[in-house]
């Protein structure tokens, strides 16, 4: 009887704990899908990528700093890694952010840039299949697909693009792609320190690559009654304290508990989340071809990350 009190007791335990999880991952995505919206406000308003991206990098790492310290959790880094945290840090968040928002910026569209943001388990399981043999099933290979005629329906959708909105989806793919670096750089630091501990140096080292931008770019023209106003402030706050210090964390927990391939699961329902974000906010209009496509991308990644027992094909 004890035993199975025990049994029970732990089962209980484990749905607990899987509740929790899946909570704080659905948190962490909400808060990324609303970042675009506070993006595109700034961007909207005039506020140089340079000048935000500068003072949300710095704001996230002081507050992770500060948390840090007082949990006593402050790990030095080792000379031999110092090479590992100065490329980390220039993947993400220098060379990602400042792609990301220009991206924003040049295709006007928080939505389709969340979505294209959102195929990074896509690039991951390419690299995967090229530079490390792993195996990919045909569920998988659907779900690409998938994916990419989800983003064609959003973009198709948007009639004639601006001047530079091609460089924009270019800029995003790099974004993209600095990320994958970003994870494999992550991993292999992750034996060492702490993920915390990782996230503040690359935030703290990163607000050192952006300076120059914010000194020469970010603060052409300033304005002490525009840039130090409540109007740009409030979105750079949220960007830095919810959208990069605590999302970050949470999503910490959920890699933790989930794994890096099922916890990559969710960064299907971001564009989700920004679509619907933007839609509510009127700051973009969405036709129902657009949520469809948003849907069967969203659909697509998840069948990308698929890790059932299929029968598999190896890409060479």
């Amino acid at each position: 009887m004890d035993t199975g009190k025990n049994v029970s007791g732990k089962d209980a335990g484990k749905k607990k704990s899987g509740i929790i999880t899946y909570t704080v991952s659905t948190f962490a995505i909400v808060l990324w899908g609303i970042s675009y919206i506070w993006i595109n406000k700034l961007i909207s308003i005039g506020i140089p990528v340079t000048y935000f991206v500068f003072v949300r990098i710095l704001l996230a790492g002081l507050i992770l700093f500060l948390l840090n310290a007082a949990m006593g959790r402050i790990t030095p880094i080792k000379r031999a890694d110092l090479p590992k945290f100065l490329l980390l840090a220039f993947c993400e968040p220098f060379i990602y952010f400042i792609c990301e928002s220009l991206g924003i910026q040049q295709t006007g569209s928080p939505t389709l840039s969340a979505m294209i943001i959102a195929t990074i388990p896509l690039f991951s399981t390419g690299a995967g299949i090229l530079f490390f043999n792993e195996r990919i099933s045909r569920i998988n290979i659907t779900g690409i697909i998938l994916s990419l005629v989800g983003i064609a329906l959003v973009v198709m959708e948007k009639g004639r693009p601006g001047e530079h909105f091609i460089f924009g989806i270019l800029l995003l793919l790099i974004a993209v792609i600095s990320e994958v670096g970003h994870a494999s750089l992550t991993k292999s630091l992750s034996g060492n320190y702490t993920s915390q501990t990782i996230v503040m140096y690359q935030f703290l080292i990163g607000s050192v690559y952006l300076l120059p931008l914010f000194l020469f770019k970010g603060l052409d023209n300033f304005s002490a009654e525009k840039y130090m106003s409540l109007e740009v402030w409030y979105p750079i706050i949220c960007l830095g304290v919810f959208c990069s210090s605590m999302a970050f964390s949470l999503w910490v927990s959920t890699i933790k508990h989930l794994g890096v391939a099922r916890s990559s699961i969710f960064s299907a329902l971001i564009p989700v989340v920004a679509a619907v974000a933007a839609w509510i906010l009127g700051h973009e209009e969405l036709t129902m071809r657009q949520f469809i496509g948003i849907l069967i991308s969203a659909g697509g990644v998840v069948m990308s990350q698929y890790t059932g027992k299929t029968k598999k094909v190896t890409g060479k």
